[in-house]
């Protein structure tokens, strides 16, 4: 199974998502991520927070989406309002697609341990999602019942 994560500027959340989901899948499941407008980088507290939680940054990158042309996701999740009020490209056929909304830790203001905090917070969160989806009997789901499903796990 591939999931791609979609992000406006593919730097933080959608990053965080792909590097937390091969950390914690099991073989045969991988991420992706990309973004409509990605920034060209990983942003520097992304590598950081990642770091901190023992996620490898090895091979990371902020990329277009049309990177991603060929790749047939099975699922996309945006991560951000941005992007899930985009249209998703027509390259990713019938993916089963799904929103998990995350505020940016990129953008909160003030010292730098409470920057840190909310990078930490956002790593927490998406565990918490990705943990639920590898607790699902993927294998027996429905395309509707995966549909409810990550529905739901998008609100945790």
């Amino acid at each position: 199974m591939k999931v791609l994560f979609l992000c406006t500027a593919n730097s933080c959340r959608s990053i965080l998502c792909e590097a937390l989901f091969n950390h914690l899948a099991p073989a045969g499941l991988r991420a992706f991520s990309a973004g409509s407008q990605p920034k060209g980088q990983v942003h520097p507290l992304t590598r950081a927070a990642l770091e901190r939680s023992g996620v490898s940054v090895e091979g990371l990158a902020s990329k277009p989406i049309e990177t991603h042309a060929d790749l047939q996701p099975d699922l996309v999740i945006t991560v951000c309002d941005k992007a899930a009020g985009e249209a998703c490209p027509v390259f990713f056929g019938p993916a089963i697609k799904a929103h998990w909304g995350l505020a940016d830790p990129s953008e909160v203001e003030g010292p730098d341990t409470e920057i840190a905090a909310a990078f930490d917070a956002t790593v927490a969160r998406i565990k918490t999602r990705i943990q639920a989806f590898l607790d699902l009997p993927l294998d027996r789901l429905t395309a509707d019942e995966m549909k409810t499903e990550l529905t739901r796990i998008g609100s945790l």
